[in-house]
């Protein structure tokens, strides 16, 4: 991606976002995260839009965030909060942490972006410990035939306006595939763009360890 564009991304990220956020994204992010237990790792935490709803009783949340730009406005809204994170330059397909060690892993509109989804969820079943769970939202490739040829078309154009999102990802298909189980509600994210308004929501866990590629 072009780095300039990248800085300007972060900048114009939470404008982008407010009214969706409004029109229900805040409210879905507070009862997502609630359910946040003991050690929890955030991928792809960009400015931190989760950061109010995380429960005060957590043991410790790591925040990874590969883009300095987002970093910066990240670690802005930890001090704003007066919450206490690590933050940590890293991409969600090369999490420097060992395995089995986090509780929690938290992934709201990351899957989309990331350059190699099958190599992140991997990651993501490799640090969580038996038992732990991944709880997302992430916007898909819609059911409506309709809708998915238009997301289709316009797939290069926002993605390089988006900061590498892919609108048309069947995310749910590849949590599958790489030995996640997931329990998921259909929704829709009001205020924003059609091509990405159909949401999946919920929580998976390891069903089957593969192998890293």
């Amino acid at each position: 991606m072009n780095q300039a564009w990248l800085r300007v991304m972060a900048l114009l990220y939470d404008p982008f976002l407010w009214w969706g956020e409004i029109a229900g994204m805040r409210r879905r992010r507070r009862a997502l995260v609630a359910a946040a237990r003991g050690r929890v790792l955030e991928i792809g935490a960009g400015t931190g839009l989760n950061i109010p709803h995380y429960p005060a009783e957590i043991d410790a949340l790591i925040l990874s965030e590969p883009e300095p730009g987002m970093r910066r406005r990240l670690a802005r809204r930890l001090r704003r909060h007066g919450r206490t994170a690590s933050i940590v330059d890293a991409p969600a397909e090369h999490l420097p942490l060992p395995d089995a060690s986090v509780d929690t892993v938290v992934a709201t509109l990351v899957l989309c972006t990331v350059a190699d989804p099958e190599r992140a969820l991997g990651e993501i079943a490799r640090v969580l410990r038996p038992g732990g769970r991944l709880l997302f939202i992430e916007h898909v490739r819609a059911q409506s035939r309709l809708l998915a040829t238009c997301q289709d078309a316009l797939l290069r154009p926002w993605r390089a306006f988006a900061g590498g999102c892919v609108c048309n990802r069947t995310t749910l298909e590849t949590m599958q595939a790489c030995g996640l189980t997931a329990e998921v509600d259909p929704a829709s994210w009001r205020g924003m763009p059609a091509i990405v308004r159909p949401l999946v929501v919920g929580q998976a866990r390891v069903s089957a360890h593969l192998p890293v590629r």
